[in-house]
């Protein structure tokens, strides 16, 4: 006999986030698997480069918030928009708490 497995149809990608610098501020953004394989080197300084190619990116802004358990956890805040000139630096950004999959649904 044979076992049949359903998987869910919206499988969330696992998400790369990244900090980006610019002369006022700084913030987290988040790219999917599927987003990050578009980014030559797949790294900061690929991310980096598409952004001053394409002279600005819609990306999603991540912060710590609590879960309905009170863990902290990176979560995707909105949609932002990213403008080449404005931005100095893009690196890698390392955290110890869960990083939450962008919703499909709200983009």
């Amino acid at each position: 006999m044979e076992s049949v497995v359903s998987l869910p149809a919206f499988a969330a990608d696992k998400v790369s986030l990244f900090k980006v610098i610019t002369s006022k501020d700084e913030i987290v953004i988040g790219l999917t698997d599927t987003e990050l394989a578009q980014v030559e080197g797949q790294n900061a300084g690929g991310v980096a480069k598409m952004l001053v190619a394409k002279g600005s990116m819609s990306v999603w802004q991540y912060a710590v918030h609590k879960s309905a358990a009170g863990d902290l956890e990176q979560a995707p805040l909105h949609k932002v928009g990213l403008i080449a000139s404005d931005s100095l630096r893009v690196e890698p950004y390392a955290t110890t708490l869960k990083v939450l999959p962008i919703d499909d649904s709200k983009k």
